[in-house]
């Protein structure tokens, strides 16, 4: 009876032992799977938020949503705040969800989904707000603006959250503006500046400040504004001729570009008015000459004005002749063709008839003239060897000296006649001799 006793009480605090570890194991699990899950969200100003709490394993514990300022917004399905814009979406043991309509930057920060168990298990989720920007403004343009002026353009878009960026664009064209970043309670005021020196190609462009922002991502805000400029006018003249001959037709057009537009504007010749209406006719800016003469030529002036100046043109026209031949083509005349020099390789070919020499290229010096260098060597040549000789001769006759006797006729001078003077010359056997030298 005693050992029935002693296995009785063994196996009843066995049996105690299992029950405790079972109960611990399930009072484990019950506690990792009661815990609120939630995340982080992120809404646009003006939209709506859905604000969800899951939970894994819930015994039946009630769950519940608070703000910011821990005020119950529902308790399980039980609205506990009057708030039109608050509503309930989703309430089981599992899941709590609750939507905000029409968010505000005011709604914005941490909330708590809360968990009634013993103790009370608790998640926070973020709700950020995005500050949707204004519609930009541009500020400085001044219209007109005049050339040579420095403006200054400056947009500015207020609310964004965060601070929104600025550009710029000149006919969808990026430049590079000064940005400005100033808080305003939550919201961010956000300037950007662009300094112009305006020109007249300026005028009529279009400058456009566009808000870049991630509330903006699907209606891009942007402001436009066309630059009017005044300047003053530049002319230029263009005519219908290259070379104008007599009896044609010559058009003169006066190009002015200015803002204002200078109409109308004014011809003169030679610092006169036109002296021939008739056969010179002005229609706006151009100048006709219906047929044109001599008395034409000239200096041809265009001006024109506006209320910033004055610009002019001259023109200095020369009337030609009509040519009374063709004027010579201005195409080249075909090259000839070079003869074919080539030696056959075949014996007979090269017992051929010999090639046709009248095929040579006329431009070629060889071919038609005689070889100008191998004159002027040979006539150099022979001037040379010229005066070697008449050198070397005159060197001889110096060293050498000669003498010869001449015998003349003495009584010659009173003889009647040419034989009485060669008797009387015979008969004289003592004539004289006489000397010359060659020096």
């Amino acid at each position: 009876m005693i050992l029935k006793h002693h296995l009785v009480l063994t196996l009843c605090a066995v049996y105690g032992i299992l029950l405790k570890v079972t109960a611990q194991k399930s009072t484990l699990r019950g506690s990792s799977g009661q815990h609120p899950l939630v995340q982080n969200q992120t809404v646009t100003e003006g939209g709506t938020a859905n604000m969800t709490c899951r939970v894994e394993y819930n015994d039946q514990t009630s769950l519940q949503w608070s703000n910011p300022a821990q005020q119950t917004l529902f308790f399980g399905d039980k609205k506990a705040l009057r708030d039109n814009r608050i509503e309930l979406v989703r309430a089981s043991w599992s899941e709590l969800t609750i939507s905000i309509s029409e968010i505000t930057l005011a709604d914005e920060g941490m909330y708590t989904c809360s968990l009634f168990t013993m103790p009370v298990k608790t998640a926070k989720a973020y709700l950020t707000v995005l500050g949707v920007p204004e519609m930009p403004e541009i500020d400085g343009l001044t219209k007109p603006a005049l050339e040579g002026d420095e403006i200054t353009l400056t947009c500015m878009t207020h609310g964004s959250k965060p601070a929104a960026d600025l550009r710029w664009f000149r006919n969808e064209k990026e430049i590079k503006g000064a940005k400005e970043v100033n808080a305003s309670g939550k919201t961010f005021t956000v300037t950007s500046s662009l300094q112009l020196l305006v020109d007249r190609d300026d005028d009529g462009a279009a400058y456009t400040c566009k808000v870049d922002h991630v509330a903006l991502l699907q209606t891009p805000q942007q402001a436009t504004e066309v630059l009017e400029v005044h300047y003053a006018p530049r002319v230029a003249i263009t005519n219908s001729l290259t070379f104008p001959q007599e009896g044609q037709y010559l058009k003169l057009e006066c190009v002015s570009k200015g803002n204002p537009s200078p109409d109308p504007v004014m011809w003169t010749k030679d610092g006169g008015e036109l002296p021939d209406v008739e056969r010179m006719i002005v229609e706006g800016r151009e100048l006709t000459f219906t047929t044109l003469n001599k008395t034409d030529n000239g200096t041809y002036r265009c001006e024109a004005s506006n209320h910033l100046g004055t610009s002019s043109a001259e023109y200095l026209l020369y009337v030609y002749d009509v040519p009374s031949t063709l004027p010579p083509s201005t195409t080249p005349p075909p090259r000839p063709t070079p003869p074919d020099t080539t030696v056959p390789l075949d014996p007979h070919l090269a017992s051929s008839d010999p090639p046709n020499t009248n095929n040579r290229d006329p431009n070629a010096m060889g071919q038609h003239g005689p070889d100008h260098a191998l004159i002027g060597g040979v006539v150099a040549v022979v001037v040379f060897v010229t005066l070697c000789l008449i050198i070397v001769l005159g060197r001889y006759l110096a060293r050498h000296k000669g003498t010869y006797l001449t015998n003349e006729a003495k009584g010659a001078d009173d003889a009647p006649d040419a034989d009485t003077a060669i008797i009387n010359a015979e008969g004289n056997t003592h004539a004289e001799e006489k000397k010359e030298y060659f020096i």
